[in-house]
C-alpha cells in the first residue's frame, strides 16, 4: 500500500525544505489573494445598508406632485373616454336620432393596477340628426315639447392609457321628464 510520503521530525516537510508553521501561512496568504470579494465586502455592506434608503428616496413623490400627475392623465384621456361613452350610449339606443352632450355634471378618476377608471356623469340631449351621420358634434337639438329627449347617465369606464383602450364597466341611465 501506497500512502503519504514520509515527514521528517524535524517539522519540515522533505520535498519542499519548508516548516508546517511557514506552510499554513503560505496556504494563508494564497486563499487571501484567490478571493476577490474580500475587499468588495464593505462596498457591499454599504450598498446593502444605503440601497433601500435610497430606492425609497426616489420613489417618494409629494401630494402635489401626484395631483398634477392625476390632472394630467385626466386632462389627457378624460375627453376621449367621454366622447367614448356617448359613442356607446348612441349605439345601444334604440332611438334613430344620436344624441350629444349637454354638460358633465360630475367626474372622478381612480387607478387600480395598470387600468385608469372615469366615472361620470352626463347630460345627453337628442339631436335632430341621425345617430349614423358624421358630424354630430355641431348637430343641433331637438326642441319638441311631446318627446322626452334628455338623459342623466352613470357611466364608468376604464382605460389602459399605453394601449389606448376602453372598456365599458358599468352604464345607467334615466329619462328626465320636462314639464
Amino acid at each position: 500500500m501506497i500512502g503519504p510520503a514520509p515527514r521528517a521530525r524535524s517539522g519540515r516537510e522533505p520535498e519542499l525544505g519548508r516548516t508546517e508553521a511557514a506552510g499554513a501561512r503560505l496556504l494563508a496568504a494564497e486563499a487571501m489573494r484567490c478571493q476577490p470579494w474580500r475587499w468588495a465586502l464593505p462596498w457591499e455592506v454599504l450598498l446593502l445598508l444605503l440601497g433601500p434608503q435610497l430606492a425609497v428616496t426616489q420613489g417618494l413623490r409629494t401630494q402635489e406632485e401626484y395631483d398634477r400627475d392625476v390632472k394630467d392623465v385626466m386632462s389627457q384621456y378624460f375627453p376621449a373616454t367621454v366622447e367614448y361613452a356617448l359613442h356607446t350610449f348612441n349605439i345601444q339606443s334604440e332611438d334613430t336620432n344620436a344624441y350629444r352632450l349637454v354638460r358633465i355634471l360630475n367626474s372622478w378618476t381612480e387607478t387600480i393596477m395598470d387600468m385608469v377608471i372615469f366615472s361620470m356623469e352626463l347630460l345627453l340631449r337628442r339631436t335632430r340628426c341621425g345617430k349614423f351621420e358624421d358630424d354630430i358634434d355641431n348637430c343641433p337639438f331637438q326642441s319638441s315639447q311631446q318627446l322626452n329627449n334628455t338623459y342623466n347617465c352613470f357611466f364608468t369606464i376604464g382605460t389602459h392609457p399605453r394601449e389606448k383602450t376602453f372598456q365599458l364597466l358599468y352604464k345607467t341611465c334615466f329619462e328626465i321628464i320636462s314639464e
